[in-house]
């Protein structure tokens, strides 16, 4: 640091949540100076406690922690996998299973505390010589001019990069300082999350069951611990987080499906309104958008944050390619193929969960058309064996433009 308090470094990484960290130590591990800016630090791991906050975690997303040395970090702490997948509709029984044996892999993902995959990214980037993490860390303004950004700290310390990635979540102040507009739309629902213990020991598959007053979920999770997810209308769910210990357990007992098995205790419970959020653009001039900055999508298919993880590895893979050439790797020359590369698959799996929302709500018709299709559609990907096999491919990350971190190599 000089004596103006000024630090210039290749790029600067605000977030650092899950996406941010994988995006500072991805750029690490090929070689470019990195900062990243965090404004609160994740609590230690303790294995007495649990984070309300799971993911389930795609066989790509696995690669890329392995292909930056984090997923050992990972299996230091706990990460449970999970082998099928069982989809049904409450309303006609109509279902649908996925099994990873199916097409010869022994797991299909799996659920992972946020804070541990964050922590376990953490040490990684604690162990990288080119990566400094400042946290904790408050933004006050960002300027941007032909030739770099300048970032200015609370503490009135300057950044200077050719280029900032923004991975500050939803509500994006780098984002809105760029100024790149937002669409979106508040669903009528919110997600109610509890952790358990059952009956049952840990159990290798997750399933997701439609109802006709909102959608249910269980994920397995280490010994037996389970994540439980319903979502209902906020006022249904603002009265069960009301509930005792005891009467909680027993009207989810009543609600949720017997092959849940018996529930024991509950650990912690939560929730939060639903929702879907698109940027207008990814990228502008020194600025690029990765994970919840750029997108937030309904969590039914548990996928955002796999979403925002090949976000981190398309971009990563269009910066490294541009610094290694000696270009400019904040101009829009460099970013505009991130942002082609990744909005389009993110808006097409935006409006596809959006879809599966609005076909689950219940039909009014009359003739009962919705459940028709939902019926036909969840008994075809169960029966078309290749259907059934493309889905899981898709899901678990081994199909389609697939970033080289995604394949677990370093675009180095």
């Amino acid at each position: 640091m000089g004596r103006e308090n000024t630090i210039n470094t290749d790029v600067i990484v605000v977030g650092g949540g899950m996406v941010g960290s994988l995006t500072a130590a991805a750029l690490g591990c090929c070689g470019l100076d990195v900062v990243l800016l965090e404004k609160n630090p994740p609590a230690e791991f303790n294995p007495l406690q649990h984070d309300l906050r799971v993911s389930a975690v795609s066989f790509a997303t696995e690669r890329m922690f392995s292909a930056v040395g984090a997923w050992d970090n990972v299996h230091l702490m706990r990460a449970c996998p999970f082998r099928r997948m069982l989809v049904w509709d409450d309303q006609s029984e109509a279902s649908t299973l996925f099994n990873s044996a199916d097409i010869g892999h022994q797991h299909l993902g799996h659920i992972v505390e946020n804070r541990v995959l964050q922590l376990a990214l953490w040490e990684c980037l604690r162990s990288l010589e080119n990566v400094r993490l400042l946290c904790p860390a408050s933004i006050e303004h960002l300027e941007v001019d032909t030739a770099r950004a300048v970032v200015t700290l609370g503490n009135q310390t300057k950044l200077t990069t050719p280029l900032v990635i923004a991975a500050d979540g939803a509500r994006s102040q780098i984002r809105e300082l760029a100024g790149l507009g937002v669409t979106g739309e508040s669903y009528d629902q919110h997600a109610l999350v509890a952790t358990v213990t059952t009956a049952l020991s840990q159990q290798d598959i997750t399933w997701q069951r439609f109802t006709p007053h909102g959608p249910q979920a269980f994920l397995p999770l280490t010994g037996n611990r389970a994540s439980m997810v319903w979502y209902q209308s906020a006022d249904y769910i603002a009265e069960l987080k009301a509930m005792s210990g005891q009467c909680f357990l027993k009207a989810m007992q009543k609600e949720f499906p017997e092959r849940l098995g018996e529930l024991n205790e509950v650990i912690g419970i939560g929730s939060f309104p639903l929702h879907w959020q698109h940027a207008e653009q990814y990228v502008a001039p020194r600025v690029a958008l990765v994970g919840d900055a750029a997108h937030s999508v309904h969590p039914l298919a548990g996928q955002g944050v796999n979403m925002g993880m090949l976000d981190a590895a398309a971009l990563v893979e269009c910066v490294v390619g541009r610094y290694s050439s000696n270009a400019d790797i904040g101009s829009l020359r460099s970013l505009r193929p991130y942002e082609r590369w990744r909005k389009g698959n993110n808006a097409v799996m935006i409006k596809m969960l959006d879809g599966i929302h609005h076909a689950f709500q219940p039909d009014d018709s009359g003739a009962g058309m919705l459940k028709l299709l939902r019926t036909a559609a969840l008994n075809s990907v169960d029966r078309i064996r290749p259907l059934n096999s493309l889905c899981m491919k898709l899901a678990m990350g081994l199909a389609g433009d697939l970033p080289r971190l995604a394949k677990g190599q370093l675009p180095v």
